[in-house]
């Protein structure tokens, strides 16, 4: 008896198995989190944007600057999707996000160069995320050289000496010194907040019902809608307590700047964690057990930190990746964050990012509802 048995091993096996297949919601967690994960590292991911959108304001409409344009566009980093004729303009959308880069060729760029005068070629950059910029910023050293290379012949080569014709004066936007720091910082307020509340949220109420509590729930008259916002109230001043101490970090130990309304920042905070427990309520009345409720909280999290620009440029997704990005709520809230602290966004400014996060937590509060229903029933 003592032995070892290959035909009683075999059996568990096989009970085993049978068991793992009934629980159709871990397998399939443990067959679509690693397909998600191939999927979003190998197209999704990319370190190099390209195609970053920028608005131009060409005050000069000779030969030599509609050179210098096309050989911006042909770096293939910059987009032109704004010809304005007014700086402010131009400077409006690059602190709102619309754009990456504001470009303002000066007035009689072609007369200056001719006349050698060097003149000077402004390249604003929104410096918020410094990897989505750095390489288009790089690119602009190595065209300058060769933009009017062509266009400089003849009578006009003395002016195409050893150096370049005209100026490229950078300037680094709301984080001159490209400080990593000042991109993460603001972003794990996002995501760990993001992973915390859905966990938390989601582990709490799958624990009671296993635990059998739920059916002292159900004897009260407790109405649904009372039992799911009793219970996402505490888990929102948990997150406000998460939030003190990661500002207090940022704040004493890596010197984030606060640009924008503390106030402002802490309202909308709140919509953000609450859209979350949202989440973490509704895997609460899907999940059968805790660990499906962490399968659960997994499965949201990978796509809402690899997706929402915290560690790879949003920009630089393709577009079938960032319209998922668009949907999940640390997107939007990692643009507010890092709106009002490091360029001091009001309100108004940070409306169309406000939107999506209200809508996100209207249908996720109504599911999260009705499947409560459902489980009393």
């Amino acid at each position: 008896m003592n032995t070892f048995s290959v035909k009683r091993t075999a059996a568990i096996f096989i009970k085993e198995f049978q068991q793992m297949l009934r629980d159709r919601l871990t397998f399939a967690m443990a067959v679509g989190i690693p397909i998600m994960q191939l999927i979003m590292f190998g197209y999704a991911i990319n370190t190099d944007p390209k195609g970053l959108p920028t608005a131009l304001v060409n005050l000069d409409q000779g030969p030599l600057a509609r050179s210098l344009v096309s050989a911006l566009e042909n770096t293939a980093y910059f987009r032109i999707d704004h010809r304005l004729q007014s700086e402010a303009e131009a400077d409006a959308l690059l602190e709102n996000g619309k754009v990456q880069f504001m470009i303002v060729i000066p007035s009689q760029f072609t007369q200056k160069i001719v006349r050698g005068e060097h003149p000077v070629v402004l390249v604003s950059a929104d410096a918020t995320d410094p990897s989505a910029s750095g390489n288009a910023i790089a690119a602009l050293a190595g065209m300058a050289n060769q933009a009017l290379a062509h266009d400089l012949k003849g009578v006009l080569a003395h002016a195409n000496g050893g150096t370049p014709p005209y100026e490229i004066r950078v300037h680094k936007r709301y984080n001159p010194e490209g400080l990593s720091r000042y991109n993460i910082v603001p972003g794990l307020i996002g995501t760990i907040l993001t992973m915390t509340m859905v966990m938390l949220t989601s582990l709490a109420m799958t624990r009671e019902r296993e635990r059998g509590t739920m059916e002292n729930l159900l004897a009260t008259p407790v109405r649904p809608s009372e039992v799911m916002i009793g219970k996402i109230l505490p888990y929102v001043v948990i997150g406000y307590v998460q939030l003190t101490v990661i500002m207090s970090a940022a704040f004493a130990i890596f010197e984030v700047p606060m640009e924008g309304s503390l106030p402002l920042l802490l309202g909308l905070i709140g919509i953000f964690i609450m859209a979350n427990l949202a989440v973490g309520f509704t895997f609460s009345t899907i999940a059968k057990n805790q660990l499906q409720a962490m399968q659960m909280t997994f499965f949201f999290f990978l796509p809402s930190i690899l997706l929402s620009g915290f560690m790879f440029p949003f920009r630089a997704m393709p577009a079938w990746a960032q319209v998922v990005g668009e949907v999940l709520p640390l997107t939007h809230f990692l643009r507010i964050v890092r709106g009002i602290l490091l360029k001091g966004n009001q309100i108004t400014q940070l409306t169309q990012e406000l939107w999506p996060m209200l809508i996100f937590l209207f249908i996720a509060g109504f599911i999260a509802l009705k499947r409560y229903r459902q489980t009393l029933d």
